[in-house]
């Protein structure tokens, strides 16, 4: 079986292709979880790289959760407690491993992100969309709830209020609507997405690669902890800063009046 993820590296890039175009790159009913569970392992415990991209093949972003395979459910008499498991030993497991991962990441999304796939792009630091796409948190539509996480994702990104729209509705939104909730913040030409998010990963991989993973973590702490208890962690995270040959580097560029050159 073809695998579900193409990974691409390109210096300190790694682009991550969903690649089931014919099924409009599902989460579920293959092994997507298992290969993107394992990506983040590998980036995680690789520090030469700082960015990652995430994208689709063909025409859609992600079509989310496979609805074919979830009749299953009904069709197999399953029991409420072996879907709860499966939801948590099986999708639930993205969003820890991709939300909480240390490097950047970028999700260039490049056509119709629904559902679980809306959740996938709300799981990345930065969002930037093709005129192509469009965004639904389209649970409600098949008559469940959102199991992966983006109850909460979602608000933290739009707000409650055109969280809650998108929720109880099910309706899509196009690029630009998406731009103007703060849902994304570039929407391009369909033939300029991965040269858009090339260019902005590239300016961000020109910067020290710790202090990037020091500052994402700095950032999603600073989403639920008091603004006393980040002062501490951030002082912590300073004193590690101050101390690698990238800020030494920097410092020294900056000074003479010429580009770093980082490790």
């Amino acid at each position: 079986m073809e695998k579900f993820l193409k990974c691409e590296r390109d210096g300190a890039v790694m682009t991550l292709t969903m690649n089931q175009p014919e099924n409009r790159n599902p989460l579920t009913g293959n092994t997507a979880i298992a290969e993107f569970l394992a990506a983040c392992q590998q980036i995680e415990a690789d520090p030469t790289i700082k960015v990652v991209i995430i994208t689709g093949a063909g025409a859609a972003f992600c079509s989310g959760g496979n609805v074919k395979d979830m009749q299953r459910y009904s069709r197999d008499a399953i029991a409420p407690m072996p879907i709860r498991d499966e939801y948590r030993h099986g999708i639930q497991r993205l969003p820890l491993a991709l939300y909480n991962l240390e490097v950047p990441t970028i999700a260039a999304v490049n056509g119709a992100a629904i559902g679980a796939g809306c959740d996938l792009a709300c799981m990345c630091d930065i969002r930037i969309a093709s005129e192509s796409a469009k965004f639904a948190e389209s649970f409600i539509k098949v008559g469940i709830v959102p199991g992966d996480g983006g109850a909460w994702l979602l608000p933290r990104i739009v707000g409650a209020s055109k969280a809650a729209e998108m929720s109880f509705t099910g309706d899509a939104v196009d690029a630009q609507a998406a731009l103007a909730c703060g849902l994304v913040s570039q929407v391009v030409p369909e033939d300029q997405l991965m040269a858009a998010a090339r260019a902005l990963a590239a300016r961000i991989a020109a910067n020290p690669g710790p202090t990037l993973r020091l500052t994402k973590r700095l950032l999603r702490e600073g989403q639920h902890v008091r603004l006393d208890t980040l002062l501490e962690l951030s002082a912590a995270f300073q004193a590690m800063a101050h101390k690698t040959s990238q800020h030494e580097e920097a410092v020294a560029a900056f000074i003479e009046k010429r580009p770093p050159r980082f490790e």
